[in-house]
């Protein structure tokens, strides 16, 4: 017999991270494509925005704010570097191109470390990624002519290790409340550094307006800071393999969310890669029950 191997509750919980993800994809998109903040000013806004927000539910539930100068300095490290390396990625790359790049090293990424740690890449698994990632690449693939920028692209790599990396460490965590709090503390320290280097080095300065400071500090404040609240909340009870398989849903739900806020259209790739990427998926979390 088969069954699903996952509970409604978690079910509910992954789909609710994963729209949070996809919208901080719409967010910055909107906001960086508008010229009108740069790309640094949007992560520092999402990165502080949601160490506020984390560090409030923490003291929240533990009535202090006892965080530690010595611990999740490499968790917080690669929020920074995945934070920082999305955002100007997207100054010079095709919303399409960078989601599918993101999210394909993301994957093999993950994979690469579940081997690492003595995971077992079942068959159905295998079978639910290979045709995951084929729905994947139909969707995204360009079908006209563009030009790709090679450093942006190196960028959104970095950014897919990192975030890769960053949820690995997750499957860690024995308490998300703390764990996220500290985390982003650490990731607000690194931007500052960068900060201080993007303003004495590099000679530049800041741009941001009222519309985009709203769009950068939602995308801190909620679907970024209760997004990995969550994310780290449920990455214990996965596999990483499976982890990394679910977020191939956010691709998906980043172009719906692009058609009601940005005017996209639906098109036929897009319905068929949707059903194909998901039998993937459902395929692969499939296992047999006794």
């Amino acid at each position: 017999m088969k069954s699903f191997s996952f509970d409604l509750k978690l079910l509910s919980l992954i789909f609710i991270v994963l729209l949070f993800f996809a919208s901080n994809s719409i967010l910055a998109r909107m906001a960086i494509a508008t010229q009108n903040i740069d790309a640094f000013t949007f992560t520092f806004l999402r990165t502080i925005s949601a160490m506020f927000v984390l560090l409030a539910i923490f003291f929240y539930k533990n009535r202090n704010l006892r965080i530690s100068l010595k611990t999740n300095y490499l968790s917080g490290f690669m929020f920074f570097l995945y934070a920082i390396c999305f955002s100007y990625s997207y100054i010079n790359m095709l919303a399409g191109i960078g989601t599918l790049i993101l999210f394909t090293v993301v994957q093999l990424t993950m994979i690469i470390l579940a081997l690492l740690s003595q995971e077992k890449l079942t068959l159905n698994k295998s079978l639910g990624i290979i045709i995951a990632f084929v729905g994947l690449v139909y969707l995204l693939y360009p079908k006209d002519d563009f030009t790709l920028s090679y450093f942006h692209t190196f960028l959104m790599f970095l950014s897919g290790i990192a975030w890769a990396i960053f949820s690995v460490l997750g499957k860690k965590s024995q308490n998300a409340t703390l764990d996220t709090a500290d985390s982003f503390f650490k990731a607000t320290i690194f931007t500052l550094i960068f900060g201080i280097f993007y303003i004495f080095i590099f000679e530049s300065s800041f741009k941001i307006n009222f519309t985009t400071f709203i769009m950068a500090t939602i995308s801190g404040s909620i679907t970024t800071a209760f997004g990995v609240f969550l994310w780290y909340k449920i990455l214990p009870k996965m596999q990483i393999i499976t982890a990394s398989l679910v977020q191939l849903v956010v691709p998906i739900l980043a172009i719906f969310l692009s058609v009601i806020f940005l005017k996209e259209s639906i098109t036929l790739e897009l319905i068929i890669s949707t059903f194909i990427i998901l039998f993937g998926i459902f395929l692969a979390l499939y296992k047999k029950r006794v």
